[in-house]
């Protein structure tokens, strides 16, 4: 299984072990290096969408959609994108650009065409599942493009906002 995150050019490899019950990372790479990792395992919950990854001991529940080779992961208040490629494809990113987690609503826009970012600041706020979702700049850069206003409906990979260098 390979994968990569959106914004990171690094390319992930991950062994498992599993099949009925939870599912083991027995090894990790990235960009071919191994990588050390706590003992890591994730376990269907029994309801749609919703697993438990269990990390070092400490387990919590994720809840995790698909849309084409995209995945989303909703973990600690926060959602993750995490692209899978067929082995020796290309990253197919958007670099730059910051997607919707999930179908919801701009509740509020922070973020303005022009304006310098520092990584982790807050760009907009999102209403999905009667949950507020912060959308958070994953590096620093300049705004070249907000495509949402407060009100806005927004679904699931829309491009909200896009950030330069």
């Amino acid at each position: 299984m390979e994968w990569s995150v959106p914004d990171r050019q690094e390319r992930y490899k991950a062994s498992l072990q599993g099949g009925e019950g939870p599912v083991s990372i027995t090894s990790l790479t990235r960009d071919g290096t191994e990588v050390s990792i706590p003992e890591t395992s994730v376990e269907a919950e029994g309801k749609p969408s919703r697993v438990t990854v269990t990390v070092g001991g400490e387990a919590k529940l994720a809840h995790v959609t698909r849309t084409g080779d995209t995945w989303w992961i909703h973990m600690d208040g926060r959602a993750h994108e995490v692209l899978f490629h067929e082995q020796g494809s290309k990253a197919s990113a958007n670099e730059g650009s910051l997607k919707a987690p999930m179908p919801g609503t701009v509740l509020q826009v922070m973020a303005k065409e022009g304006q310098r970012v520092r990584e982790g600041q807050h760009l907009m706020t999102l209403e999905a599942m009667k949950m507020e979702h912060k959308i958070l700049a994953p590096k620093p850069g300049g705004i070249t493009k907000v495509h949402f206003s407060e009100g806005d409906r927004v679904d699931m990979g829309s491009s909200l906002v896009e950030i330069g260098d």
